[in-house]
């Protein structure tokens, strides 16, 4: 990225870029914005997971939904160590003089490893291999290596790399800069699913191979100039005195005895897998019942994005005001049950432009729903743990994500084979995920009425 685009990027209005009041003297928007590439490649591989590949898979590879869900779903298993893995950046200390650098570091080269190893494995699971000979479970083995280095990879990168960015500015600050990189995170996944869309529109498995190994690519480069002289280095005979740190079962029985702890963590859970069930469903369910490309399934993944992304920039304007974030929280709970009802609608009068539209409003419930959940937890964060504060919420989030996407393809399976219609298979997930968002916005009611107390 260039510094004439990066000079023209930060001088947008704060209107038109979302967080961009996030910026400091000390700590210019055109930095902030370098930072963020790292949400960038995260978004990259998020979309490689949850949108391109399971299209892929299903469709056209010709591999059971269920095993897919499972596959896409093990880079979350790495996901509950994400609280340790930032409670470990708040107190690390090195000769070196980083605290978070290592891990971002560390994280992006098991991401990178992940990738270059991945298409390999996927030929091979999805029959490819039999030509010579390879067993299938040596595809099964090799494809869950990859998408576990993938994952642990990822939020590694994730869970440090939002931590550094609050150490660069103040507290008052760091909400608004988390929620910028949350937006870059969008920005990331719509700009990866249009490209991804284009390089596949003639698919074979040799350009599946290129493109994932391009991604593997481009993660090293993303990361390599946002970590760019990000964090000054203090040898550690700099540093001052300090108490002996608190353990991380002490930090953690800390926070959760604050402010509902539990219960917003519950709620996070809940509207997660509420958003989460169809990851993996949308671009099969566009291949499979409206009959729509590679190219177009996976313009729908930037849709979903751009959806999120719309969801962010309107919570951020009505959060800057005061607003409830438990409340938008529940607002975007309510935006998610209409939107799966136009999917489910769509499917059965193969009205693709309705489906769209659903996808669109799906991503902008789970933006609210995202941003609100994520500003709470920022705003009740104990001092001085904001690593732990968002590995908890991060831990929670993705564990239920990868819940909800084993579940939803395991779902569709039985459904489908039961009734033998695949339209059923993936009306019924879209029906749970319903349910769960009216689950999620009864848990949220109490925190709304504590918080509405509280300002009386």
């Amino acid at each position: 990225m260039s510094r004439k685009f990066i000079s023209n990027w930060s001088r947008l209005s704060t209107q038109f870029l979302p967080f961009a009041d996030a910026a400091t003297p000390d700590v210019p928007l055109s930095r902030l914005l370098r930072l963020s590439l790292f949400q960038v490649s995260v978004g990259m591989a998020l979309v490689m997971l949850i949108g391109t590949l399971n299209r892929v898979l299903i469709v056209e590879l010709k591999v059971p939904a269920s095993l897919v869900s499972i596959m896409i779903s093990i880079p979350l298993i790495f996901a509950p160590f994400r609280a340790v893995i930032g409670f470990k950046s708040d107190t690390h200390r090195s000769a070196l003089g980083w605290k978070r650098v290592p891990y971002i570091w560390m994280g992006t080269l098991v991401q990178f490893g992940g990738f270059a190893m991945m298409p390999f494995g996927l030929l091979v699971l999805s029959g490819a291999g039999q030509a010579n000979n390879a067993p299938q479970w040596i595809g099964q083995l090799g494809a869950g290596i990859a998408f576990l280095f993938v994952g642990a990879g990822l939020h590694t990168t994730q869970t440090v790399g939002l931590a550094l960015a609050n150490d660069l500015v103040p507290p008052e600050s760091q909400p608004k800069v988390v929620g910028l990189m949350y937006v870059m995170l969008l920005i990331g996944m719509i700009v990866s699913a249009i490209i991804f869309g284009h390089l596949l529109s003639d698919f074979s498995p040799g350009r599946l191979i290129q493109v994932i190994q391009g991604a593997a690519v481009m993660t090293l480069v993303l990361n390599v100039i946002a970590l760019w002289k990000q964090e000054a280095r203090r040898p550690a005979h700099l540093y001052p005195a300090e108490p002996q740190s608190k353990t991380f079962k002490e930090s953690w029985d800390a926070f959760l005895e604050g402010n509902y702890a539990t219960r917003r963590l519950i709620a996070v859970g809940l509207g997660t897998i509420a958003f989460s069930m169809e990851d993996i469903l949308l671009e099969p369910y566009g291949g499979d019942i409206l009959k729509l490309s590679v190219s177009q399934t996976t313009s729908l993944t930037a849709a979903l994005a751009a959806g999120g992304l719309f969801g962010f920039a309107w919570a951020s304007h009505i959060l800057s005001k005061g607003a409830d974030p438990f409340k938008m929280s529940s607002i975007g709970a309510l935006v998610g049950i209409p939107a799966f009802l136009a999917v489910i609608l769509s499917g059965n009068i193969g009205e693709p432009i309705l489906f769209a539209l659903g996808t669109l409003f799906i991503g902008f419930g789970a933006g609210l729903f995202g941003h609100g959940t994520l500003t709470a937890t920022m705003n009740l964060a104990p001092e001085g743990q904001s690593g732990l504060a968002l590995g908890a919420w991060g831990a929670v989030q993705a564990s239920a994500a990868g819940l909800a996407i084993t579940l939803g393809g395991i779902i569709r399976d039985v459904v489908a084979t039961n009734t033998n219609s695949s339209l059923m298979g993936y009306s019924t997930v879209y029906a749970i995920e319903i349910c769960m968002l009216m689950m999620t916005i009864l848990t949220m009611l109490p925190l709304i009425k504590v918080r509405s107390a509280s300002k009386t």
